[in-house]
């Protein structure tokens, strides 16, 4: 049986979001389940939501990327699943195209579209701080569908029976390296990760929960931490020096001193590492 769209589950996840929101509803296809999971906003996005006939749900207080993700994910029962940043677009037929390179790749776990950013960059994780060099695959995005060391959370498709197998996004992680993480245990478990460049989404990238000095420094102290726990739970060497020095590389790199938003940055992440060392980094 050929998969189509309401085979999908799109779940995304809103933290004062209520801007950036209608765009990706409307570019997800009609018959797809969507479920928008609301970390505590105190702006409109459960109104949105519900004008554009999507499902809520609707947590008391902010837990995170990747326990939000898994809330939603929970009452899903579709197949597939894709995680999609609120700031980011679906373009015509990238569910479509992924469907069927899961076709064509029966033994992979997840895969990413390409991932489009205003510039025309293009996100994708040829690396990851919790994989060893030998691991990590050329620079530049692939013009054909190939395997991947990991995959970018901000557009991550993958087959729900392996999400489950793995136990979803570990809820230790509030924020940051929480798509290496499932990445890596989706591929050690689970299957391959393919990059699928056929498959195209567009990502205002950074701009779903505000671009305030504020809000980078909070950013950066989750960075930090989840960093420190993340590299350890994966057993890199040495993960809060290496982590708490390039926190303080960054923040005393000259043109990182003229940007306030950049400076708020890593002195959030020198906090952040600072705090993981006495509690590891876990969310709780």
């Amino acid at each position: 049986m050929i998969a189509g769209v309401g085979d999908v589950t799109v779940v995304t996840v809103s933290y004062n979001s209520d801007a950036l929101l209608p765009t990706l509803l409307a570019s997800i296809p009609s018959g797809t389940p969507t479920i928008v999971v609301d970390n505590a906003s105190t702006d409109d996005t459960a109104a949105v939501v519900r004008k554009a006939g999507a499902e809520l749900v609707t947590l008391l207080s902010n837990q995170g990327f990747g326990r939000a993700c898994n809330a939603g994910a929970k009452l899903a029962w579709t197949p597939f699943l894709f995680f999609v940043n609120p700031d980011a677009r679906l373009e015509a037929g990238c569910i479509e195209a992924l469907l069927d390179a899961a076709e064509r790749w029966p033994m992979a776990a997840a895969f990413n579209p390409r991932i489009e950013k205003p510039s025309g960059k293009v996100e994708f994780k040829w690396r990851s701080v919790l994989l060893p060099r030998s691991s990590w695959t050329k620079r530049g995005p692939p013009d054909t569908e190939t395997e991947m060391p990991a995959l970018v959370g901000g557009a991550f498709f993958c087959r729900r029976e392996a999400f489950e197998r793995v136990g979803g996004f570990d809820p230790a992680i509030f924020l940051y390296h929480e798509d290496d993480d499932l990445s890596i245990r989706l591929r050690k478990e689970c299957g391959a990760l393919v990059f699928v460049p056929t498959a195209r989404v567009r990502h205002e990238a950074g701009h779903s929960s505000g671009r305030s000095a504020a809000v980078a420094r909070f950013k950066g102290f989750h960075m930090a931490r989840s960093r420190v726990y993340a590299s350890a739970k994966h057993a890199r060497p040495l993960p809060w020096l290496r982590t708490f020095l390039a926190a303080l590389g960054g923040l005393i790199a000259p043109y990182n001193l003229l940007s306030a938003r950049r400076r708020a940055k890593y002195l959030g992440q020198v906090a952040g590492a600072w705090s993981a060392l006495k509690d590891g980094g876990a969310f709780s």
